[in-house]
């Protein structure tokens, strides 16, 4: 028996309306704040403020940012062993649900502490350096390093010191999660990374 076309396109409507709400399904922000105390308080913080320079700020992240970077430790495309345990033991629901609870937690401020170089990380963040052909931060992460979700993390008030790890690793190649951010760092000395990572972290 043949159903009318008008049953078919019914049935169809209802089943991509399921799975468009499938994957629109709010985060449950409990059960990421449950996890997120379980598995990442130790190294950043209650509220995802870290207090230790080595390891990042992660409250007012953005979401999306934060589910890719689980997704590519947990695949091993961006290498550390720490983290690649950690995120190995998380769901896509989990990752998402940490991150979107992250995401709703206050960020405390930084502070530029270089006073030396700090006109040099604002004329690199800002403008880029010309004659190199190494573009402005502010591109991409904003002029307050707000970043753009989804696309570009938010760098506002980070530590200097991770931000300066991760551009070195970049320019080193032993992390190679983002051919944007390579090409970038691959054209900075180390006063010019030293300089900017300090700008960074005293944006708001």
């Amino acid at each position: 028996m043949k159903l009318p076309a008008s049953l078919l396109c019914a049935a169809a409507a209802a089943v991509l309306s399921f799975s468009a709400q499938a994957q629109t399904a709010k985060p449950d922000l409990a059960k990421g704040a449950a996890l997120y105390g379980q598995v990442c308080v130790a190294c950043h913080a209650a509220d995802g403020n870290s207090t230790t320079p080595a390891n990042p700020k992660l409250a007012r992240q953005h979401p999306e940012y934060l589910v890719k970077q689980l997704q590519e430790f947990k695949s091993g495309k961006r290498d550390n062993a720490i983290m690649k345990g950690f995120a190995a033991a998380l769901s896509d629901d989990d990752m998402r649900n940490i991150s979107f609870w992250l995401a709703d937690q206050k960020a405390t401020t930084g502070f530029a502490k270089e006073k030396d170089l700090v006109r040099l990380g604002e004329r690199i963040y800002r403008g880029g350096i010309a004659d190199r052909q190494i573009a402005a931060c502010a591109g991409c992460h904003g002029p307050a390093g707000s970043g753009i979700p989804s696309q570009y993390p938010r760098l506002s008030g980070q530590h200097a010191d991770y931000t300066s790890a991760q551009l070195n690793a970049f320019r080193s190649g032993t992390r190679v999660n983002n051919a944007q951010m390579t090409g970038v760092a691959a054209k900075m000395n180390d006063k010019e990374i030293k300089a900017v990572s300090d700008y960074i972290a005293g944006l708001r």
